[in-house]
């Protein structure tokens, strides 16, 4: 039997802008053995990982569109067995609609030393780098963060949007950009109005930024015309009033309002 040597690390790698990476999560990628890598990790970021380590993108292979789970946590359990230091590098953070639970149950589970390096996550930082705090005293004492799309067969049917609705000012959306009209229907019907604010970030902290500032009752419109895609935040609630004034700070890109 092969003994286990080797330590898998979870890094998170922020939301695309090189400079949010952590120190640590640096450091490993410099004296990685092998780089598990997701689709949305940017070049900038891989290009901080070592010439002499082996890199596996798990976004595409053999024209499929990604690796199913269990072959991620097949070949992460593999590299453990013949190399030293395995990273797992996962956009914004492992533990944020990332699924690096679900990896660091099956690594354990099968002997191998894991570690988690927490990253940025992006609903954090591209509502920051559009200008949107999603605390502020005079609009919102309170946030929650949701999955706008959900795994098949999960632990539940589905998300609560009228207890979203109720239990936080500020509502933080992931990958919901093909479910926005049922969303901002839920919320509405749970009791938003059809005026209540909401943003979309595309691309967050990148140079490709963009922002679409509407309406719960106009986003669904907007978008259509816009042809605005994912990968996107929705921010919703009254902080978004802010873009207008604080939206100009990232003055590392043109604006791109769309």
């Amino acid at each position: 039997m092969t003994e286990i040597v080797g330590k898998v690390y979870l890094v998170g790698a922020g939301p695309g802008d090189p400079g949010l990476l952590t120190l640590k999560g640096k450091v490993l990628l410099e004296s990685a053995d092998v780089v598990i890598y997701d689709a949305l990790v940017s070049p900038e970021i891989l290009a901080i990982v070592s010439p002499q380590a082996e890199q596996i993108d798990a976004g595409k292979r053999m024209g499929r569109h990604s690796l199913l789970q269990t072959e991620t946590t097949e070949l992460l359990i593999q590299k453990a067995r013949e190399h030293a230091v395995v990273v797992r590098l996962k956009g914004g953070d492992p533990f944020i609609f990332g699924r690096g639970g679900e990896e660091m149950e099956d690594l354990i589970a099968a002997g191998i030393a894991v570690e988690v390096v927490p990253g940025v996550t992006s609903g954090i930082a591209a509502p920051a780098y559009a200008g949107i705090p999603l605390t502020h005293r005079n609009y919102s004492s309170s946030v929650v963060f949701v999955t706008g799309h959900e795994m098949a067969g999960k632990y539940r049917p589905g998300v609560n949007w009228s207890a979203i609705a109720q239990c936080a000012e500020t509502i933080v959306v992931y990958m919901g950009v093909r479910n926005l009209d049922r969303i901002t229907q839920e919320l509405i019907v749970a009791g938003l109005t059809e005026e209540t604010p909401i943003a979309l970030v595309r691309w967050g902290t990148t140079p490709a930024q963009q922002e679409l500032i509407a309406t719960l009752g106009t986003i669904v419109e907007r978008v259509e015309v816009a042809q605005f895609g994912a990968p996107s935040i929705a921010v919703i609630g009254n902080v978004v009033k802010l873009h207008e004034t604080l939206g100009s700070w990232y003055v590392d890109r043109a604006p791109k309002n769309a």
